[in-house]
């Protein structure tokens, strides 16, 4: 249950950030950041839960790699240094990592 708990608070972070970046942030690049984290941080929340009942391990790495994606950008999008930037290919590395996990427990089913 507790992945549950993680990928709901998750898409509710993911929904806070993106109705964040469309109506108060403070340029288009943040709005941008805000947008896309959102996006992938919301999607992958939701494969987290679809998947937790069989995949437990792609699940949470699904988790801190979209966590880790979307939250280099919400940092950059509300003032942290730009390096953080090359943080995200981490999180967005992690999430094809947790993608060829779950195939591979599909493929073996």
């Amino acid at each position: 249950m507790l992945i549950g708990f993680f990928a709901a608070v998750s898409a509710a972070v993911a929904v806070a950030a993106g109705a964040f970046g469309a109506h108060a942030a403070p340029g288009q690049q943040e709005a941008d950041w805000l947008r896309t984290g959102g996006l992938y941080q919301l999607t992958h929340a939701i494969a987290a839960l679809a998947i937790m009942g069989f995949a437990r391990g792609p699940a949470i790495l699904l988790l801190i790699g979209s966590v880790l994606f979307a939250l280099t950008l919400y940092a950059m999008a509300f003032g942290a240094p730009r390096w953080l930037g090359a943080v995200t290919p981490i999180g967005g590395t992690l999430l094809i990592g947790g993608w060829l996990w779950a195939a591979w427990i599909f493929y073996r089913q």
